[in-house]
């Protein structure tokens, strides 16, 4: 009799700890069926409302500025179109790196200020690098 008595205690007690528990993750669960409804209902709700676009066979056929394609896919590109395309990456690490500058001087310590100003030579030589093979030059 007095084992049952000691058992539901500690059963009562499980129970309140396991309460106890649920209710400090109630929040985070509750979070987490609203983002995934809030998520899932609009990657759903068009589906009702969708025609079937095999139906319409212009939209099927292929399409590159208004005529059927021509060629391979696979052509080899000039190395002109990487080196344009290094020219307009290189400004963006280095407006993002030059934000500390925007603090004061008396904020910045020897090294920070040494560090951005390696930073930048590096990207110049980079820049003159490309300026010199040509990569900015129209034909």
């Amino acid at each position: 009799m007095i084992y049952l008595i000691i058992s539901r205690s500690r059963a009562g007690s499980e129970r309140t700890k396991w309460l106890v528990v649920m209710s400090e993750f109630a929040p985070s669960c509750i979070y987490l069926v609203i983002s995934l409804l809030v998520s899932l209902i609009p990657l759903g709700l068009p589906f009702p409302f969708a025609s079937n676009s095999s139906t319409y066979l212009e939209k099927l056929s292929a399409y590159e500025c208004g005529f059927d394609p021509f060629g391979d896919a696979r052509s080899h590109f000039d190395i002109r179109f990487y080196l344009v395309s290094i020219l307009f990456i290189i400004p963006d690490p280095e407006v993002t790196f030059s934000f500390p500058s925007a603090v004061p001087p008396n904020k910045i310590d020897p090294f920070g200020s040494w560090s951005m100003m390696a930073f930048l030579f590096i990207l110049t030589i980079g820049s003159l690098y490309e300026w010199k093979r040509g990569a900015s030059d129209q034909e």
